[in-house]
């Protein structure tokens, strides 16, 4: 481990990078989630909803930039313990939302808290993991605990709505990002990688880099299209399939499911694989996938949009495992660069989708993440091409 020192617990940092990671998949989860009901509630429309997407992905986008560095300089410790308080006062502000513009400010605060544990549990478990080979695994492990995060919502959402609305779930999901910040400000965390300050003259030259720039790329689209994906499933499913805002919250659980139980396999199965061969196979599952969902009624669509959850699952973590290896002195302004690349898809296609929704229509959007997979697949092999020795 880097930065080893007698006094650090292994198994009480994994913990606490576990406990920050669920509560991303909170945050992600979240807008998606509640848009159905929040529409209703507040009467806007789903051109509007891209407003939300932007506030909280443009939030995160710039916390994630001034993290990277920092982490590097000043450790870990801060983003990790604060960003679950700024999730919990997240959600009570959705909770207290008595209009549409009231929302903005909670979702700016969503993707801070967002950015925050997502950062800081990556970097953490990378740092941990010094063996290239099981970065990625144990990356796509602690991503079960993203799906974990992202399940509650809809999942409890699912249960409850009908019956006693949204306000319960989301005060037991603001009481469990307390916990997980109360528990992250425990531990003894590694000290930072270098203390020589920050230098941002180095930024340029690192994204020039070969490896950096087609992976911040590759990540651009995956961002954009789980932003994506898990922000308008419901909203495809209420309005374009017909099925009923419970039964497409629990569609939404079992997207989230199979996107959690596909990160338990992968963690089992990554060490000793090529991660350039998995990034290939998920995005052009997830293409087929996605494609199949667009041309399929109903409960066919709802399974293939599942189907398309399990196949995503790998990306993100195994391309994060690659940059860990290749930048281990840098990690923490590494991954801050590529998630900020990464968050630009995740402002732009939303914005994109919230337009294509409101003109040719919801199968359009679905249309547009498949083209989204099939460039992952494009610049994956790229990317197998740049890390090989010259």
């Amino acid at each position: 481990m880097a930065n080893a020192d007698s006094r650090l617990s292994p198994r009480l940092l994994s913990t606490a990078a576990c406990a920050g990671m669920l509560v991303f998949g909170i945050v992600m989860a979240l807008v998606g989630a509640l848009l159905p009901a929040l529409a209703a509630r507040l009467s806007f429309d789903v051109g509007r909803a891209g407003a939300l997407f932007l506030w909280m992905n443009s939030s995160m986008l710039a916390c994630s930039l001034l993290l990277g560095a920092l982490m590097d300089c000043y450790g870990l410790k801060a983003p990790l313990a604060a960003g679950p308080f700024l999730t919990a006062a997240a959600l009570l502000l959705f909770h207290r939302a008595a209009s549409f513009e009231a929302l903005l400010p909670a979702a700016a605060l969503l993707g801070a808290g967002g950015a925050a544990v997502n950062a800081g549990s990556n970097t953490l478990i990378a740092d941990l993991h010094p063996d290239p080979a099981r970065k990625s695994a144990a990356l796509n492990l602690l991503g079960v605990f993203f799906g974990f995060g992202a399940l509650l919502l809809p999942l409890g959402l699912g249960a409850v709505v009908a019956s006693a609305g949204a306000a319960p779930v989301l005060a037991a999901a603001a009481a469990l990002c307390l916990a997980a910040g109360l528990y992250s400000s425990l531990p003894r965390y590694p000290a930072p990688k270098r203390r020589d300050g920050l230098r941002l003259r180095e930024v340029p030259a690192l994204l020039r880099a070969p490896t950096l720039a087609l992976a911040g790329l590759l990540l651009f689209f995956e961002s954009g299209v789980e932003f994506t994906l898990g922000g308008y499933l419901t909203l495809f499913l209420t309005r374009h399939a017909g099925l009923s805002i419970p039964a497409a919250s629990w569609v939404l659980a079992g997207y989230w499911a199979a996107l959690m139980l596909a990160r338990v396999l992968l963690s089992r199965l990554l060490p000793g694989r090529d991660p350039h061969a998995t990034v290939l196979a998920c995005a052009l599952a997830s293409a087929a996938a996605t494609l199949l969902a667009a041309a399929t009624p109903a409960w066919l669509a709802a399974a293939a949009l599942v189907a398309a959850g399990a196949a995503l699952a790998g990306i993100f973590p195994t391309v994060l495992g690659i940059l860990g290896a290749r930048f281990q002195q840098r990690s923490g302004t590494v991954f801050g660069l590529v998630m900020a690349l990464a968050l630009c898809g995740g402002i732009s296609m939303p914005w994109a989708a919230a337009h294509i929704a409101s003109g040719p229509g919801l199968p359009w959007v679905l249309a547009l993440v498949a083209a989204a997979f099939c460039a992952i697949a494009a610049l994956s092999l790229r990317l197998r091409a740049s890390a090989r020795p010259s």
